[in-house]
């Protein structure tokens, strides 16, 4: 969750006594919270009084470890954040009901994407079969399981990841709906199976449409994620999509386009709700 406010009374008045005037004002005045870890935005000017700084937002807002914020990268979208104060960065966040967990310091968990993953949970349908083809810790599959009782496979190629991703499967009680698999998606043997496809990825999930296409069912509904520069839009991501289903021998109709959050400077996460027609 993000809290954005003034700097807590409390945070100020035990710091103005250890930091120069004008490093007090640069005190962060917003944080995300993932259970009980923080993530903490850090000026360069607060360096050498980070391991304090974070030791007394810890005890304030109740938090048992703290991360420096840094740049998510990599095929997994690993995180690359310092920690600064505690040891223990695996936590439960519960949202909506459904409780993740996961380890701060190394999975990526978006705040920001929460309406997507409230979302999820009204469009699954009792039954039907949704295959995640980027399941991460559950993020958007376990609303589908929880909520829509919906039976998901849940492929995740992170061996990291896929143990908390099988941990929240039996946290959530849907073991019953939900089977996972450890394997890189290109590698899954179904085909012709799935009502509803999720490709909750960014920067190249368009080289992944061609194996979507082989798992979707006809007039199956693919939830399709992806980072585009404004500049493209909104012609992108949909006409690169539509141009690889037609490579394909397959039609596909655009139902719904939605705006998850800036990614970078004039750079936009999307994600496109589609229909393929494979008759």
């Amino acid at each position: 969750m993000v809290r954005t406010q003034l700097i807590k009374p409390r945070i100020r008045e035990i710091l103005s006594r250890e930091l120069p005037p004008e490093l007090v004002s640069m005190l962060p005045k917003h944080w995300v919270q993932i259970g009980d870890v923080l993530i903490l935005p850090l000026r360069p000017e607060l360096e050498p009084y980070k391991h304090r700084i974070a030791e007394v937002y810890a005890e304030v807002l109740g938090v048992k470890a703290v991360l420096r914020k840094g740049r998510i990268g990599g095929e997994f979208r690993e995180t690359n954040y310092e920690l600064l104060y505690g040891s223990d960065t695996v936590t439960v966040h519960v949202e909506n009901g459904i409780r993740y967990k996961l380890d701060v310091a190394k999975i990526m968990f978006s705040p920001a994407n929460v309406k997507e993953r409230v979302r999820m949970a009204k469009v699954a349908k009792p039954g039907e079969l949704v295959v995640d083809m980027f399941a991460g810790i559950g993020h958007l599959s376990l609303p589908m399981a929880v909520h829509g009782k919906a039976r998901v496979i849940a492929i995740e190629k992170s061996p990291y990841t896929f143990r908390f991703l099988v941990e929240n499967i039996e946290l959530n009680k849907v073991h019953d709906r939900v089977t996972a698999y450890n394997i890189d998606n290109r590698d899954f043997p179904g085909e012709n199976i799935a009502d509803r496809i999720l490709m909750g990825y960014v920067v190249k999930t368009h080289e992944f449409i061609p194996k979507a296409l082989s798992i979707a069912k006809d007039e199956a509904i693919i939830h399709y994620h992806n980072t585009v520069p404004e500049r493209l839009m909104p012609k992108e991501p949909f006409e690169t999509f539509k141009k690889t289903t037609r490579e394909y021998g397959y039609e596909v109709e655009k139902l719904n386009e939605l705006i998850i959050k800036r990614y970078a400077p004039g750079v936009w996460h999307v994600v496109l709700d589609l229909r393929v027609f494979k008759r």
